[in-house]
């Protein structure tokens, strides 16, 4: 079995706001639970507080599902024609072309760091569309795993991170992604305006807390984009569908890493 992640970028037609949300909690949820390999569903909206602000934004949504496939190349497609429906019953304007579905081989599962609050769910996420510079993949690798990972997740407010490749198999309509790699960092804060805030710092080497980030690796390249979004709705599960509690300690973290 291997972990998969899709993640839906989108906008949801002016005024029916309150329609999606009731479709994806309910008839969306359901159709959802009878798909081989689900796990979970999450709905989560843009931030105002951005890291990097002169980052376009095109999506006000976004909705990640989480899968544990044996067989992604005949399990992964289903996951299309649930999205399709709400694109065709008008819920969701693309009239922009600004939809976005990019399926993701996620090399672990969640790995947490000190600052997760186990009794607590998550508030928010970021995710990195990412690329490393070619040739320089295994030294990307090695960089987030033992230096800017850690790192990262322990900014106040930053709690876990999992990182995963860009699937052969994809669901339409496949349009555009900036980056081969999804970077996805999970948040627990009241205050992410602070949480941005010390990550530019720590960054910089400027923080009050007088932390300061490694040096950023070479192998990582700048052709990337950033975007943080607040937790709407969704109920947290582990592969398998099994509920849990917010406690990371309980499910290993280590997979082996899945083809990309």
């Amino acid at each position: 079995m291997s972990l998969y992640t899709t993640i839906h970028l989108h906008n949801v037609s002016a005024g029916r706001e309150a329609d999606y949300a009731q479709w994806f909690d309910g008839k969306h949820r359901e159709d959802l639970a009878r798909l081989r390999g689900y796990c979970s569903a999450d709905r989560y909206e843009v931030t105002p507080q951005q890291i990097m602000p002169d980052i376009p934004q095109p999506w006000r949504f976004m909705s990640v599902y989480e899968f544990d496939y044996a067989s992604p190349e005949i399990d992964l497609p289903a996951l299309g024609p649930l999205l399709a429906e709400a694109r065709d019953s008008g819920l969701t304007d693309d009239s922009a072309e600004t939809e976005r579905i990019h399926s993701y081989a996620m090399y672990s599962d969640w790995v947490p760091s000190p600052n997760h609050q186990q009794d607590k769910p998550f508030s928010g996420v970021s995710i990195i569309l990412a690329n490393f510079v070619a040739g320089r993949e295994a030294e990307y690798h090695k960089w987030y795993n033992e230096v800017h990972g850690p790192e990262v997740t322990r900014v106040p407010g930053k709690v876990a991170m999992k990182r995963g490749r860009l699937s052969s198999v994809q669901i339409e309509p496949r349009r555009y992604c900036p980056g081969s790699d999804l970077v996805f960092c999970a948040q627990q804060t009241d205050d992410l305006l602070f949480t941005v805030k010390d990550f530019s710092a720590r960054a910089r080497g400027v923080s009050p807390s007088g932390v300061a980030f490694q040096e950023r690796s070479s192998a990582g390249s700048f052709a990337r984009t950033v975007h943080y979004f607040s937790k709407v709705s969704g109920t947290e599960f582990w592969p398998g569908g099994v509920a849990y509690d917010g406690d990371l300690s309980v499910y290993p973290a280590d997979f082996a890493r899945p083809a990309a």
